[in-house]
């Protein structure tokens, strides 16, 4: 029961207690009406940045700050999901799949009896299969976690003695 209010507590605060804030507020204007970030592309030296610039002037949703640079506006809609959205959900899925793999590969080396020797010489083909089945970790990792098999029991949890 405290997982199930503790879950609904988390969820409740992380959508419900950010305010939205607009571009302008923060004096954000598109770049292609940016007076200092066309400054900054009649600057560039090289045909590599000029290119750059000129496809930052055609991107409709791009905003730039007083600074003539783009900024990347996290602010929950969709026409700015490709700035910060999906970047950050494939860095959470790439990070949980290596530490899924790794935690897989540890508990099969405890298992084999051999776990010391395991953890100093990587046993490459048990590594491997550990990530190759890596790539699901978050329905084993719900699996896990509706089975209890994820976390420790109370009474296997030490407490120092105070």
């Amino acid at each position: 029961m405290r997982r199930l209010f503790a879950l609904i507590l988390a969820v409740t605060l992380w959508f419900g207690l950010a305010p939205t804030q607009s571009a302008q507020a923060f004096n954000l204007t598109p770049c292609s009406e940016n007076a200092a970030f066309a400054q900054r592309a009649k600057d560039a030296t090289t045909e590599s940045a000029a290119r750059r610039f000129e496809l930052y002037a055609r991107q409709p949703n791009l905003m730039c700050g007083e600074d003539g640079l783009p900024h990347i506006i996290v602010d929950g809609s969709l026409a700015h999901a490709g700035e910060f959205l999906i970047p950050s959900i494939l860095f959470l899925y790439v990070a949980g799949w290596i530490g899924w793999a790794g935690r897989s590969y540890i508990i099969a080396a405890k298992k084999s009896g051999s776990a010391e020797e395991k953890e100093i010489i990587i046993d490459v083909p048990l590594a491997l299969s550990c990530s190759l089945t890596g790539f699901a970790w978050p329905l084993a990792a719900l699996k896990e976690f509706t089975t209890g098999e994820l976390t420790a029991k109370d009474n296997e949890v030490p407490i120092s003695p105070r």
